[in-house]
């Protein structure tokens, strides 16, 4: 997992917010953003499970049959019963076994609290951050905010902003890209 990749998700989800955040409604801006940004670097953490619905299906299968084996013996059976059972291949029960031990080694909620607790995100001034992102905001041009209006408050699509600005879809990818990238360039 690169890091970067972590924290681009977390701007992209921190102009999201800035764009609907009400002083109104609450009090301090991380208050508002913490839980939603958060959830942002989890769903993207989840897209890159390595477990297959397959091989989840079988580790519910496997959890079952362990269930009822230790009610009735006491004991965990051996991967052979296992594999027996579930008519697969020892080796397949091993492997699905071994990939769900090492993708649930630390579950990712702790990972992204870790993560936390490492001040990675306590050494940005949370307010800061927000004004810094209001900065570069009003520093673009006026249709380079239009379009980071569209697609990040409205939740436009790119094709719908093309529609509506009659330029390309891919030169408003191109643009929003070259906008992400001064926004990082700015913020780090």
């Amino acid at each position: 997992i690169d890091v970067n990749d972590l924290i681009s998700i977390g701007v992209e989800e921190m102009i999201k917010l800035s764009r609907r955040y009400d002083k109104e409604q609450n009090d301090n801006f991380w208050g508002f953003a913490r839980k939603r940004v958060n959830g942002s670097m989890l769903d993207y953490l989840r897209s890159l499970d390595v477990m297959s619905r397959n091989n989840r299906k079988i580790i519910k299968d496997i959890d079952a049959i362990m269930d009822e084996y230790f009610l009735e013996n006491e004991c965990e059976p051996d991967d052979e019963y296992l594999a027996k059972k579930l008519d697969l291949d020892v080796e397949k029960i091993k492997e699905v076994r071994t990939a769900h031990a090492i993708s649930y080694t630390l579950p990712i909620d702790e990972q992204i609290e870790l993560y936390n607790e490492d001040n990675t995100l306590e050494k940005i001034e949370k307010e800061e951050l927000l004004e810094k992102i209001h900065e570069v905001l009003d520093d673009l041009k006026e249709r380079d905010q239009l379009i980071i209006q569209l697609y990040y408050y409205e939740e436009l699509s790119l094709k719908e902003i093309s529609e509506i600005l009659q330029i390309s879809e891919s030169r408003i990818s191109q643009i929003h890209k070259k906008l992400l990238k001064k926004l990082r360039e700015r913020l780090v």
